[in-house]
């Protein structure tokens, strides 16, 4: 079997399975990382093959990384040869690395210097409702119902539905947007010049806005999702409540926020204090 059938078939495996758009990319990637490096067969390509890959290719990477990368082989050759090349490969403990957060002050600047009406929209909506950016690019003007102030998040991570509020203070904001939209007969909430909205685009924009507010951290669309679930904690919301929110399948997922908050952090006294 050729590399391009290999792919192929790993492709129709993984709609059939209805992964994510997310899924298939990362896995197609990391397959045809393996062939290419490797310039054999799929069939041909051994154990040391793969270890000897890794080693040049991905050895300097995060654990999350080589663990996605071993998850994209196994499923790959597990389902189109029936066998495992990763059965020997032991995986690395995944790191627990603590996300940046930005103050209320930072996500106010952050905001503000957002270069165009659009973009401060989207950059507010990601905040205040604590989305993905994959969440906030498929959103359709049809999810939000401005009667109920309430909105649908389609088929996320995990495949899972879930509700959000429709800030107050974004309403009216929202309502032009979606108005906009319908009227050109686009079907998502935002759009670009070629149509639909990228990864990308959303994490260009926000990268841009960070520099332009002069915040000297490292400044993505996910650190204001971070920033959402680390201010409700600090404003006293239940993790649980916020476990619904952020669509977590897992609490211990959602956990993560009591480690990161400082200003409940600050809240403690060390007992000296009390001698």
């Amino acid at each position: 079997m050729k590399k391009e059938e290999f792919l192929d078939k790993l492709k129709i495996e993984l709609k059939i399975s209805k992964n994510s758009d997310y899924t298939i990319r990362n896995y197609l990637r990391a397959n045809k990382e393996l062939l290419d490096f490797c310039n054999k067969d799929p069939d041909q390509i051994t154990e040391n093959d793969l270890k000897v890959c890794m080693a040049e290719k991905i050895s300097n990477k995060a654990s999350s990384s080589v663990i996605l990368f071993l998850a994209a082989i196994r499923y790959a050759y597990s389902n189109i040869l029936k066998k495992d090349l990763t059965q020997g490969i032991k995986r690395p403990k995944r790191e627990k690395k603590i996300p940046a957060v930005l103050t209320k002050e930072e996500v106010k600047k952050l905001i503000n210097r957002a270069p165009t009406k659009k973009s401060k929209l989207m950059i507010s909506l990601i905040y205040a409702c604590g989305f993905r950016v994959s969440e906030l690019i498929n959103l359709k003007t049809q999810d939000l119902n401005f009667e109920e102030m309430l909105g649908h998040v389609r088929q996320a991570k995990g495949k899972k539905d879930r509700v959000f509020n429709i800030p107050l203070f974004l309403l009216g904001k929202l309502k032009k947007q979606a108005q906009k939209q319908q009227e050109e007969g686009q079907e998502y909430l935002f759009s670009g010049l070629k149509g639909k909205l990228t990864d990308r685009n959303i994490q260009k924009i926000v990268r841009i806005t960070a520099k332009k507010a002069r915040i000297n951290k490292k400044v993505s669309p996910h650190t204001l999702r971070h920033s959402f679930a680390t201010h409700l904690l600090e404003n006293g919301t239940d993790i649980r409540m916020i476990q619904e929110l952020l669509g977590h399948a897992d609490l211990s997922t959602t956990q993560i926020y009591t480690h990161i908050s400082t200003e409940e952090l600050k809240k403690i006294k060390s007992p000296i204090d009390s001698i």
